[in-house]
């Protein structure tokens, strides 16, 4: 009997989190899947049936195909770049350095700020004016006598949505290095000592025990920061502003939705999104949970 009322208490202390998830979260996907599928069009709501005609008329559209070329270039500079800055810094504070966590605390910081922030003071960092008018790290190549490095940052084709994704790479590499420095940390020393024994050198180490140890922080870490990079929108409006060549899809949603009023064609927009973080999410939590059945 006790033990009823103990479940039945838990259940009655989680059952305001379940409604408001039931209603805040998967209510609303439900009604942003059903708005999807109707031709609302304007402020007044319209649900005809009109079935996937929105996402057909969105993979229609040449600009939405400019979204998803620079989601993919995002994505792999943000990642590539978090990883490689990421594991870098942790090998390096895995030295028993001194002042190991003041220098923690330092590359974490910049994760503690909003992109908001990160792209303003990045929009400075990254002024493409030139001659009298130059700042940022063009002046400071340029002082440097560093000129060939002097660039036109965003307003560049292509390479554009690559220098908005550095601002991205400088804020997130500090999380994924507290990620691998745990990992790195987690590998017992007796690995390390037998292979030195053996005679293997550091590099070796590096490339056939601690590498493969750490793929599963690597996996995670690649979730994380792949499902910021699909989502990516504030940072992006806070360094350029919304301009058609540095679109992505998060900011061509907003902008049919509440500046065109296509209600139907956005909340196409969400839907895709949605399906694409899960597609890059279910994956690896069916992993997780397979990994966590086995042990």
């Amino acid at each position: 009997m006790r033990i009823k009322k103990d479940t039945l208490y838990s259940f009655l202390l989680v059952l305001p989190s379940l409604a408001a998830v039931a209603i805040f979260v998967y209510g609303f996907i439900g009604w942003t899947l059903r708005v999807s599928l109707s031709q609302w069009t304007g402020l007044l709501p319209d649900y005809t049936w009109v079935g996937l005609q929105n996402f057909v008329n969105l993979f229609q559209d040449p600009r939405f195909f400019i979204d998803i070329r620079n989601t993919v270039i995002f994505t792999l500079v943000f990642i590539s770049g978090s990883l490689i800055i990421g594991m870098g810094t942790a090998v390096l504070l895995d030295q028993n350095i001194r002042a190991e966590g003041f220098f923690r605390s330092v590359y974490l910081f910049p994760m503690a700020i909003s992109f908001i922030v990160t792209g303003v003071v990045w929009r400075w960092l990254m002024n493409p004016a030139m001659g009298s008018r130059m700042s940022g790290l063009n002046l400071l190549f340029s002082s440097l006598g560093l000129d060939f490095l002097v660039n036109q940052w965003h307003t560049t084709p292509v390479w554009g949505i690559a220098a908005i994704a550095l601002p991205a790479v400088w804020q997130m590499s500090g999380y994924t290095m507290a990620l691998y420095l745990a990992g790195l940390r987690a590998i017992p020393d007796e690995l390390r000592e037998a292979a030195r024994v053996d005679g293997a050198s550091e590099v070796q180490i590096f490339s056939n025990i601690v590498f493969p140890l750490l793929r599963p922080v690597t996996l995670s870490a690649m979730v994380i920061l792949g499902h910021i990079s699909l989502k990516v929108f504030d940072l992006i409006v806070a360094v350029a502003g919304k301009q058609i060549p540095l679109d992505v899809p998060a900011i061509y949603m907003w902008q049919t939705t509440f500046d065109g009023y296509f209600f139907g064609r956005g909340a196409a927009i969400g839907i895709f999104l949605l399906i694409s973080v899960a597609v890059l999410i279910v994956p690896y939590l069916v992993f997780s949970l397979r990994g966590e059945v086995e042990l």
